[in-house]
């Protein structure tokens, strides 16, 4: 069974306020040729083809006319991730299935597999806890006692067909690295899945995490997003992965280079180092995010970057010097995830720590917040 694997497209999403679709359509292209020059049974797309529920018209047309190219070259399937909203994405889920193009939602539906080649791809679309335990029948309020249902749902099937078995999940896997563009999956339960927990299947294609990555021993493997949407992104390599998956054997895996329209540069220094170096020529025709060091922070700093990186779009402040100053917003909060920014903003405007019961209170709200936007 040949496959290509990849996720978290995201269709939808700016770059620091830059459009990406026009770079979205231009991957569409790369990966329907990557399918059609690899002869694949099948294209597995690992969850988050939307960065958001209620996706922009432009990015739904986009969807669209990439899931039509896809099907005429192999059957496609989809799982819906945390950014997308499993109801919209799922309708007409039976009548796609008639064209090739297989969208689950329905984490019910997990062990019913999709025949591909000579194998079985089962499709676990993301599984909220609190939306799925009643019907999963788990009581944990947990990423793995959710995803450990579902693996039962695949193992009760598996156990009567023969041939490779693949499995498609959306979920955040112990070992994986993530970047800052990712959504938090801690709140209302651990976030983490263990790898263990897909033992039986030959080959686990992951959704979910941006950088492209093996986990579990080679078994899984996080296809990554097809484009950068971080700057913590800057040192991945985008791909695609075109899997050769075999019973009983660790599958063999060719990564194909995703196209990059445009590479990014971090940068440092104080605002007249960064326009005067001539080291930093290559940063001209690159998305720059630069971080000054100015002692006292420059007027117009944006503008006056822009004239010679055009393509700047991230600006940041870290004083050095005299004038500096180490209580700097940005330096306390940078890196904080949700749990951490609001119990700060609760010191920082009570003057006093949140005691153990308002915690739990805050984080209910922001799983209330997730479930509602899963629901949407």
């Amino acid at each position: 069974m040949r496959l290509l694997h990849t996720a978290d497209w995201h269709l939808g999403r700016a770059f620091h306020g830059e459009d990406l679709l026009g770079a979205q359509a231009g991957f569409v292209d790369f990966l329907v040729e990557a399918a059609r020059a690899s002869a694949v049974d099948g294209v597995l797309i690992a969850g988050d083809l939307y960065d958001r529920a209620l996706p922009p018209v432009d990015a739904v047309r986009l969807a669209d006319e990439a899931l039509t190219r896809l099907a005429e070259v192999a059957p496609v399937v989809v799982v819906s991730g945390n950014h997308d909203s499993a109801a919209r994405l799922g309708f007409g889920a039976g009548l796609l299935a008639r064209a090739g193009v297989h969208v689950r939602t329905d984490p019910l539906t997990a062990g019913a597999p999709i025949p591909l080649g000579d194998g079985w791809v089962y499709a676990i679309p993301y599984l909220e806890p609190d939306l799925v335990r009643e019907a999963m029948g788990f009581e944990e309020r947990s990423h793995a006692a959710a995803m450990a249902a579902a693996m039962a749902l695949v193992r009760a099937d598996a156990a009567s067909r023969s041939g490779p078995v693949a499995v498609m999940a959306h979920a955040f896997v112990a070992g994986g690295l993530p970047s800052e563009s990712e959504r938090d999956l801690a709140v209302g339960g651990a976030a983490s899945v263990p790898a263990a927990v897909y033992d039986g299947a030959d080959y686990v294609a992951l959704g979910h995490l941006h950088g492209p990555q093996v986990v579990g021993g080679g078994l899984g493997r996080y296809a990554g997003s097809p484009l950068a949407l971080s700057f913590s992104e800057a040192g991945q390599t985008k791909s695609v992965a075109v899997v050769d998956v075999v019973a009983g054997a660790l599958p063999r895996v060719e990564l194909l280079p995703a196209p990059v329209p445009r590479p990014l540069a971090s940068l440092r220094g104080t605002l007249d180092e960064l326009l005067a170096d001539p080291r930093l020529a290559d940063a001209e025709a690159a998305w720059v995010q630069a971080t000054l060091t100015d002692p006292v922070r420059p007027a117009d700093a944006m503008e006056r970057l822009r004239r010679r990186f055009a393509f700047a779009v991230a600006l940041a402040f870290d004083p050095q010097g005299a004038g500096s100053r180490p209580d700097d917003s940005y330096q306390r909060l940078r890196g904080l995830d949700d749990d951490e920014l609001v119990a700060r903003f609760v010191s920082d405007t009570r003057g006093r720590e949140a005691d153990d019961d308002e915690l739990a209170l805050l984080r209910d709200a922001l799983t209330a917040r997730r479930v509602a936007e899963a629901v949407a």
